[in-house]
This record gives C-alpha cells, sequence and structure tokens, in this order.
C-alpha cells in the first residue's frame, strides 16, 4: 500500500543543476560557483537568462541559458523539473525586494516541492546540498502519487456528499 503512495526516481550520479539568482544575488552566486568550481564541472548546468550567462562568463563552465525570470525563466526550469530534466536547485533569492515575477518564484517553488527536488535558497543551503554525499552517488527520490491522493480525495468526497 505504501509503495503506492510514492512514485521512484533516480537522481544519477552526475547532476542536472538549475543555477538561478536575483539581480542582487548574481555577484553571490558567481562567487559561489568559482568557489564549488571543482564540483560542479562535473555536473550539466543550466541558469535563467543572465544569471547563466555570467556564471559561464566568469567561471569558464559550460551553463545552458533559459530565458531571464521575468520573461519565463522560472517557468522553464520548472517545466525541466516535472519532466525530470533537473535534479536539484541552487536559488539565491532577494528576499527583501519584491520581483516583477513572483508568481512565477513561487511556481518555481512549489514545483520543486511537488517534485521533491532539492532546493537551496541561500548560500549554506547551497554548501550542505555540494557537499552532500548525494553529490557522488545516485540518489532516490520519492514523489508523492498524487493521482492516488485526487482519486481517494474523490472517494471520500462522494461519501460524504451521499
Amino acid at each position: 500500500m505504501l509503495q503506492d503512495e510514492y512514485i521512484g526516481f533516480t537522481i544519477e550520479k552526475q547532476k542536472h543543476i538549475a543555477l538561478i539568482a536575483h539581480d542582487s544575488k548574481k555577484d553571490e552566486i558567481v562567487e559561489w560557483v568559482e568557489a564549488n568550481k571543482d564540483i560542479l564541472k562535473n555536473h550539466f548546468l543550466c541558469g535563467t537568462g543572465t544569471t547563466a550567462r555570467m556564471i559561464a562568463d566568469k567561471t569558464e563552465l559550460p551553463v545552458r541559458a533559459y530565458n531571464s525570470g521575468p520573461l519565463g525563466g522560472d517557468q522553464q526550469i520548472g517545466s525541466r523539473i516535472v519532466e525530470g530534466n533537473i535534479d536539484f536547485v541552487i536559488f539565491f533569492w532577494d528576499p527583501l525586494e519584491s520581483q516583477p515575477h513572483d508568481p512565477d518564484v513561487k511556481a518555481l517553488l512549489r514545483i520543486a516541492a511537488v517534485y521533491d527536488v532539492p532546493i537551496a535558497n541561500n548560500r549554506a543551503t547551497a554548501d550542505f546540498l555540494i557537499t552532500s554525499k548525494y553529490m557522488n552517488e545516485e540518489y532516490e527520490r520519492r514523489v508523492v502519487n498524487y493521482n492516488k491522493v485526487i482519486q481517494r480525495r474523490l472517494v471520500e468526497f462522494k461519501k460524504e456528499d451521499q
């Protein structure tokens, strides 16, 4: 029964990592990537707009660039999570500054939670993720089987309606 409640997905040894930063945090994420370049060079990197270009230019690491956040980049990253093409996200965001694309940011955070994708929203969490033993091995993540949840709720709703 418990197996039906979750769907397993394997995060491979070589990770697909999304790198995102709000404007006031771009220099910080570039500095963080540079400090962790020896680890990150072994993984596939992508990011939103200017952040991806800055990282690629300043660290010489290959980073696939999607659109900037306000132009749909956060949604592109979210869709890659849904497709199973992003294993975790490093997102240095500025919690004190309103962004024009705040709904997109919230949607990205929600999708990462739904699909059990690790997401670091600050340098300390990014440091913990990047130094985890799982960076060098496979990891089995468990995603709630929402189809089962919805079916169960429908049955419960029908019982209440009778």
